[in-house]
């Protein structure tokens, strides 16, 4: 199995990503978090290569993206999908599975409302799209909504601190040793990229607008029903197991899933989660 590393201009920007399997097999776009990359998937590409073809950009303002400046772009969720868009569309992907983590469930939810003929299945793992789904530890980014003030930012500044992202990667994981260090050091080195602390607090303010889509999407889950596979960390400290549970809302078969992890669950799970995957895009993508 070979991975490559590529950038490609979308529209402009540059945006770097890493591919792998063979391109006339059925297609997966994974969508990665906050605060970090496409380097989430290093232990699930190799999982999925042999069969799919496996697709996994850095959104802008993360990873080996391209960073704009703040005034030169928009960063917001609704940008972000528009370029995450876009690149399926420069790339050549017409029909793809989705993935989707964090972060990037609002990026990839909005390009299925927008293009639902595109969107073979869904794959969620802590991705949330339900208000019940969005816990307490929220509350502090909920007070910078309801007042967007110098305070409020500031008081966020923390999230985008190392134990913060040693806290996202370890919370809720039985052994931590288990956990290797690079995926969060890797974290932490591009959030210290001059310039990145206030896009991702830009982003922070932004999410208000996800839960206000949250509306949309389940539209979309209930007139268009796609394949998905609800497959959640359950001790998750941001985004609780109701919210893996509500896809069966708008997706009666939807199939939910839970494993003894946390947020990352990729960093403890990446083998139980592509052999989950595995049989559930073999059944619905052949």
């Amino acid at each position: 199995m070979t991975v490559r590393y590529k950038t490609v201009d979308v529209d402009g920007l540059e945006v770097f990503y890493r591919e792998a399997g063979d391109s006339n097999r059925p297609a997966i776009l994974l969508l990665h978090g906050f605060p970090s990359a496409s380097h989430m998937f290093r232990d699930l590409i190799p999982e999925l290569a042999d069969r799919f073809h496996v697709v996994a950009p850095d959104l802008p303002g993360f990873g080996l993206t391209e960073q704009p400046p703040r005034g030169l772009f928009d960063y917001s969720f609704r940008t972000l999908a528009t370029v995450v868009d876009r690149f399926t569309e420069v790339i050549g992907l017409t029909r793809f599975a989705l993935y989707v983590f964090d972060y990037g469930a609002p990026v990839g939810f909005r390009i299925a409302v927008e293009h639902p003929e595109r969107i073979a299945a869904i794959v969620t793992q802590n991705g949330n799209a339900y208000r019940e789904g969005v816990s307490e530890a929220f509350a502090p980014v909920k007070a910078y909504w309801n007042a967007p003030t110098q305070a409020n930012r500031d008081a966020l500044r923390g999230f985008l601190a190392p134990q913060t992202t040693l806290f996202q990667y370890t919370h809720g994981v039985d052994d931590p040793t288990q956990v290797s260090p690079d995926g969060r050091t890797l974290d932490d080195f591009y959030l210290s990229r001059p310039g990145n602390d206030e896009i991702q607090l830009d982003l922070l303010l932004d999410y208000k607008n996800n839960v206000a889509f949250y509306d949309m999407i389940h539209d979309y889950l209930r007139t268009h029903r796609p394949p998905l596979l609800a497959i959640w960390g359950r001790n998750d400290p941001f985004f609780l197991p109701a919210g893996a549970e509500a896809f069966r809302r708008d997706v009666p078969t939807a199939e939910v899933r839970f494993v003894d992890s946390g947020h990352f669950a990729l960093e403890t799970h990446a083998a139980e989660i592509g052999a989950a995957m595995r049989a559930f895009l073999a059944e619905h993508l052949g």
